[in-house]
């Protein structure tokens, strides 16, 4: 299978490969690194990653789904997570997931058709004692209730 990968995307991703490459355990530094360059990791170069370190497409792709935080299409501007773990559920957070998704029009994984907010679970932001938490844009809210959800979304939109 040929998937045609636009020069400057593969340029990009093949000083990234080569430059980690020979790190012990590079697979992961890799698919950091081209998120971190793309914002997302690009599907068409996980086989160029594959050949460049004699794995399997599927080895590869395993771990690129086995971790949360990799993403396979581009983010909104903004990035809100939503703390999916046990001590924020038991404060309600589900109910705070459920408006989110609601005055959003989306659902986890998702982006707003304007472009503007992601909505993505996380398994716990270390808030637990101030549970329910949320993360814009990497920062951190705590005791998240109906109110602040609305408030974050707002913010998220402006």
């Amino acid at each position: 299978m040929n998937v045609h990968i636009p020069g400057d995307t593969l340029s990009r991703a093949t000083a990234i490969i080569e430059s980690m490459k020979s790190l012990e355990g590079p697979l992961l530094p890799i698919l950091h690194e081209m998120q971190s360059e793309f914002g997302y990791v690009p599907q068409e170069v996980l086989p160029v990653i594959a050949k460049a370190l004699n794995l399997s497409r599927a080895e590869v792709h395993g771990v690129m789904t086995f971790y949360h935080d990799f993403r396979e299409h581009p983010a909104g501007r903004h990035v809100l997570k939503l703390c999916r773990a046990e001590a924020c559920q038991s404060m309600g957070g589900d109910e705070i997931a459920s408006r989110a998704k609601q005055l959003l029009g989306i659902d986890w994984h998702q982006t707003t058709l304007d472009g503007d907010v992601t909505l993505e679970p996380v398994y716990c932001l270390g808030l637990c004692a101030c549970a329910p938490a949320a993360m814009l844009d990497g920062e951190l809210r705590g005791r998240v209730d109906d109110e602040a959800v609305a408030e974050l979304v707002a913010e998220a939109r402006l």
